[in-house]
């Protein structure tokens, strides 16, 4: 079965977190990426990266590349940007992850590249925006997070601002560029025309703040952290202590919670007026967590989890990553895939989650730095030997001075 874009090529100028993930999604589906690295920076930061490293390659590397090719570029020689504007008119789209300012400078933009390629989407994700009077600044995740009122919400009450323990800025802006540069192919084959996407990791962060954020800017309402990550208005939502560890619960609809109450022995709180509906469990939160906490403690994880789940109720143990990975339903769903590394050995990593008329292909891995700029010029420029020699010698791929 042919893989849902194999017809699609991407040019990535791009590094470390937010847009490898974005381009990987890509990959994982079928779609020809040709990761643009710096060889005067010894290409992607992420290569760097430890524990996992090897020379320039890396678990964190792997774990963001798969499936990609590599063309070394100097962009910021003559001829590295005229190797690029070469290989443009065989691509579909171009994506860019790097400062505002950056993306105009190098000559990534639609009214950059329009003339060799009509129909190509340049996608580019900063920091935050190509215009305003922050397009020049550097961002990273833990940054944006505190910008966007993230920190605010996460913790313990009483407790310093947080972040969350996973980059969730750059990686849920991943996604956004996906879809937007998907939808930007899309309009380009059907009207005939290219454009610019101009996405950012501040305004991502700013549309997960979703119902918080217009609670805030439609009534003045400011979201507040409540104890053991507990929801903002839905009791119990949350985590609980138990006489051994902790589990999570989530009655998100009146008959679990009704069915959670019944199944750890409390329908005297079934009973009780205040507890009776949502906003009557928000305004008495206190008092019935405090009598759940108490019951719950009583007994230990592995005692409770069978009780509430057998009540249909969400909930889960509160797992450790290793935990996480030996849940039964990884091995069920082929969650791991793994291949062997030429300098990594065996290379183990979370397979993707994108299912589209079946489970996720073979795992390949990431690209060493430059092993493909010699093909991608000659497939995509249709350069020969002596066209790609002279670029070689101009800096092109590297050595310029």
């Amino acid at each position: 079965m042919t893989a849902p874009l194999a017809d699609i090529t991407v040019l990535a100028v791009e590094q470390f977190g937010a847009g490898p993930w974005a381009t990987m999604q890509l990959a994982e589906l079928g779609a020809r990426v040709i990761k643009i690295e710096d060889p005067r920076a010894g290409g992607d930061i992420a290569r760097s990266m430890h524990p996992g490293r090897s020379g320039e390659d890396s678990l964190y590397f792997e774990t963001l590349n798969g499936g990609k090719q590599s063309l070394s570029l100097d962009l910021r020689c003559e001829a590295g940007r005229e190797a690029l504007r070469a290989v443009v008119p065989g691509a579909d789209a171009l994506f860019s992850n790097l400062r505002g300012d950056h993306t105009a400078r190098l000559g990534l933009r639609y009214a950059d590249l329009a003339d060799v390629n009509p129909r190509i989407v340049c996608c580019a994700l900063t920091g935050y925006g190509m215009t305003g009077p922050r397009a020049a600044t550097a961002a990273y995740d833990p940054v944006i997070q505190a910008l966007a009122g993230w920190m605010t919400l996460t913790g313990e009450p009483d407790a310093p601002p947080a972040k969350t323990g996973i980059s969730l800025v750059d990686f849920s802006a991943g996604y956004v560029c996906a879809i937007a540069l998907l939808a930007g192919i899309h309009r380009a084959r059907r009207d005939g025309v290219g454009c610019d996407c101009d996405l950012s990791l501040h305004e991502t962060a700013l549309s997960l703040l979703t119902y918080m954020g217009t609670w805030s800017a439609s009534l003045g309402v400011e979201p507040v952290r409540h104890p053991n990550s507990a929801h903002q208005t839905v009791v119990p939502f949350q985590n609980f202590l138990t006489a051994d560890g902790h589990i999570a619960v989530a009655c998100a609809k009146q008959h679990f919670w009704e069915s959670f109450a019944h199944a750890i022995g409390r329908d005297d709180l079934l009973a009780d007026a205040r507890y009776e509906d949502f906003a009557g469990r928000d305004r008495n939160r206190e008092s019935l967590l405090g009598e759940l906490g108490a019951t719950l403690h009583t007994r230990t994880t592995a005692a409770w989890l069978p009780v509430i789940e057998a009540a249909g109720v969400p909930c889960a143990p509160i797992n450790d990553v290793a935990a996480a990975l030996r849940d039964p339903q990884i091995e069920a769903r082929g969650g791991l895939v793994g291949y062997e590394h030429p300098t990594l050995g065996r290379v183990r990593r979370v397979a993707s989650p994108l299912r589209v008329a079946d489970a996720p292909g073979e795992a390949r891995p990431a690209p060493r730095r430059g092993a493909d700029s010699e093909t991608v010029m000659r497939e995509l420029a249709g350069l020969d030997d002596a066209a790609i020699a002279d670029l070689a010698e101009r800096g092109a791929f590297g050595g310029a001075t």
